[in-house]
């Protein structure tokens, strides 16, 4: 399973804020409990989590793993999203950040 989200931090540039915001759109757009349909515990979910930042450097990770209660979370970091300058000029600038948020589990795993 595959899922998109978007976040935003409007006047902070936060950078941290705006992906958790993006996962959790990701995450309002699942309404399946995917562990559950496939006979799974929720534990054994394994899930990719990539982000896309302009400046991916200043987003905490484990802040972002934090966001999912179980399953074991891989965080990719990559340049992408978008900086929107101030009309203004001045002030920070609206931080938009792009996320795609995948749920699998372990088939060999499972079946050992």
């Amino acid at each position: 399973m595959i899922e998109f989200g978007m976040g935003s931090s409007l006047r902070r540039a936060d950078y941290t804020e705006a992906a958790k915001r993006a996962v959790q759109d990701a995450l309002w757009h699942n309404s399946i409990n995917l562990a559950e349909l496939f006979g799974f515990d929720k534990s054994a979910m394994r899930i990719t989590l990539d982000v896309g930042v302009q400046r991916p450097d200043l987003v905490d990770a484990e802040a972002l793993r934090a966001v999912f209660p179980y399953g074991e979370v891989t965080v990719n970091l990559h340049h992408g999203g978008l900086d929107v300058p101030r009309p203004e000029g001045e002030g920070n600038a609206t931080v938009m950040a792009n996320v795609a948020l995948s749920v699998g589990f372990d088939m060999e795993r499972a079946d050992g």
